[in-house]
């Protein structure tokens, strides 16, 4: 192309030769490699905090019946759980929260060759839980914590006086949220003896680690494309619930008089 600038529907970008391409991939580069170093140290820093000792006696609904904490671990030593939001009384789950569990059946065919348990936990009821993830067409393990104070204990579950209120505590400070459920992602380690510990968990931006599509999303020209929306995440549904994705449209062929025409 030996124009300036490429415009793709609403966009411009500049077009230059191939080797000014690379000497700039080159200088990004570097900086995706702090970015990985970075991120490793993090890591790092993460698996080094210290541990708190699960004292109360959590049970859930499970489909095969009632399950303590200790034994969702199924065999492993360690468990991850997504906490859904999805409050007794809804007719669905929330659509951003089945965003992050669409990344679930695919992951955990690896995760478990690691040791790690990866499942779902929401307030509503097992029954309504059992209904909506049929209806997704989901495999992980999805458990109730209805009657529990599991959600309370791990904020993501606020009263509708704390709501009312303005500001709940989530994401380890007082922040107004509208609403009684609230996503976040919750790691506990089991030991030898049998001892369940809390090691880990994150709120907010923070579960985006779930999101592998949002990853890929931003490699690309357009990358997460929400600047224009009413709200983050705005624009995404549930799997079954997509109208037909749109394409781009293109010039008719070169010498097709119906298309030239239509």
């Amino acid at each position: 192309m030996n124009t300036a600038t490429a415009q793709a529907g609403t966009m411009t970008h500049p077009v230059v030769s191939r080797d000014r391409w690379i000497a700039q991939r080159k200088t990004l580069l570097v900086r995706e490699k702090e970015l990985t170093r970075l991120r490793d140290q993090i890591a790092r820093e993460r698996r080094a905090l210290p541990w708190v000792r699960i004292e109360k006696d959590y049970v859930f609904d499970a489909p095969e019946g009632r399950r303590t904490l200790a034994e969702l671990f199924e065999g492993r030593r360690q468990l991850m759980v997504q906490h859904f939001m999805f409050a007794p009384g809804w007719e669905q789950g929330c659509k951003s929260c089945s965003f992050m569990a669409d990344h679930i059946d695919g992951a955990n065919v690896h995760l478990t060759q690691r040791d790690l348990t990866l499942l779902v936990v929401s307030r509503a009821p097992l029954s309504d839980i059992e209904r909506f993830r049929e209806r997704m067409g989901w495999r992980f393990k999805w458990v109730s914590s209805h009657g529990s104070d599991f959600n309370r204990d791990f904020d993501v579950s606020f009263t509708p006086e704390e709501v009312a209120q303005g500001d709940v505590y989530y994401n380890y400070g007082m922040r107004p949220f509208g609403a009684e459920e609230a996503p976040g992602i919750s790691v506990f380690t089991k030991d030898a003896a049998g001892d369940v510990f809390h090691t880990y968990s994150t709120f907010g931006r923070g579960v985006e680690l779930m999101m592998g599509a949002y990853s890929l999303l931003d490699l690309t020209p357009k990358g997460r494309d929400e600047d224009g929306l009413s709200h983050t995440m705005e624009w995404v549904r549930h799997h079954d619930r997509y109208e037909p994705a749109p394409r781009a449209k293109t010039a008719p062929a070169v010498g097709s008089c119906c298309e030239a025409h239509a």
